[in-house]
């Protein structure tokens, strides 16, 4: 459990190291629109020279990156349970469920984390993380396959995650490979009106930019020569961002990916653990990976998103997923290992091995 904490930890690390490059980035190429602020803020400093570029810099990348990292664990957390169409319930609707949340939350020392419930036939559950606290969501398939132990062992494996706070690692680390691919477009999410707002606001900030550039390019603005150098300034940016961001989402990749096997491999044991009852937790990914009939041809392999968080890695969808564009993130471990090493932990148990 030390070797996974101090992974966790090295990834978050690592997590936040790329966040700060994509901020640093970010600021870099919106500096010749952003030079009237940058020299408004360095004449009202007591100091000038490289001290106050440097004081710049501090005053941009520090805010930035927590408000980076607060919006991605907010808005992943949010588009996540949107996929999958999941609402928080209350006990007075599910008063089993919170029952059993609560009594296992209650031997794990945890702060009983909110609950919400998919309206999906596929039986599947997840735990997501942010900085205010976790979600445990599981599917209606879920609670009308499983009951008793079997259920229990599923729940405990995912407060597991909370307590391991590998579910908020995780939930960061989705974002950029699916902003990446596609999955997620924060732009068309919350403005209203769709493309029709998305392009006024695009034209909005053009039309900025273009006023902004004049304190970095020497020609009239509105002439022929400042409007063909904004041009390219702005096609530059773009695409240097473009490029940029693709490079920063290969390492999240490889992270993501590496922790992956190890989180699901201790969530398995500490919910063992906790219930008592590895066979429970066997009996659970044997019905379930039994309840999905959908093909099974890289099935691990090729999923992104909601998928990669879950119990199993076929998510909730109806059907294989064949998009061939997505980013793989996570990798779940076979079924079959997951079912061995929680025997090795029953045999472990009945002998009082550690």
């Amino acid at each position: 459990m030390r070797t996974l904490t101090r992974r966790i930890l090295l990834t978050l690390l690592l997590l936040l190291a790329v966040d700060l490059a994509v901020v640093a980035t970010a600021a870099v190429l919106l500096t010749p629109w952003l030079a009237p602020v940058r020299d408004a803020v360095a004449s009202s400093l007591p100091f000038g020279g490289a001290s106050a570029r440097i004081a710049w810099w501090v005053a941009v990348l520090a805010p930035a990156l927590v408000a980076f990292v607060w919006a991605q664990l907010r808005y992943t957390s949010a588009q996540t349970m949107a996929e999958v169409d999941a609402r928080i319930v209350g006990p007075e609707e599910y008063p089993a469920l919170h029952e059993r949340v609560q009594r296992l939350a209650q031997l794990a020392d945890l702060t009983p984390p909110r609950i919400a419930v998919a309206d999906a036939d596929v039986p599947n559950s997840f735990a997501i993380g942010t900085l205010g606290g976790a979600t445990v969501v599981v599917s209606e398939g879920l609670l009308s396959t499983l009951g008793g132990d079997e259920l229990d062992a599923v729940l405990a494996h995912e407060l597991m995650h909370v307590v391991n706070r590998d579910a908020t690692v995780m939930t960061l680390a989705s974002f950029l490979p699916s902003l990446t691919n596609g999955e997620y477009d924060p732009l068309d999410d919350h403005l209203p009106g769709g493309n029709g707002s998305r392009y006024a606001l695009g034209l909005v900030a053009l039309g900025l930019a273009y006023v902004f550039s004049a304190r970095v390019l020497a020609a009239p603005v509105g002439s022929l020569s400042f409007t063909l150098g904004f041009l390219f300034l702005f096609a530059v940016t773009v695409l240097f961002g473009g490029v940029a961001l693709g490079v920063f989402t290969a390492p999240v990749v490889v992270l993501g990916r590496s922790l992956s096997r190890a989180r699901e491999f201790a969530a398995d044991r500490s919910a063992a653990q906790l219930t008592g009852d590895p066979a429970a937790l066997v009996g659970a990914l044997e019905t379930l990976e039994g309840a999905d009939d959908r093909p099974r041809t890289d099935k691990r392999s090729a999923y992104a998103g909601v998928r990669g968080l879950c119990f199993l890695p076929h998510g909730f969808d109806t059907e294989a997923s064949s998009d061939s564009l997505s980013i793989e993130t996570r990798s779940h471990p076979p079924t079959a290992e997951r079912i061995e090493r929680l025997q090795s932990v029953a045999r472990s148990l009945e002998t009082g091995a550690e």
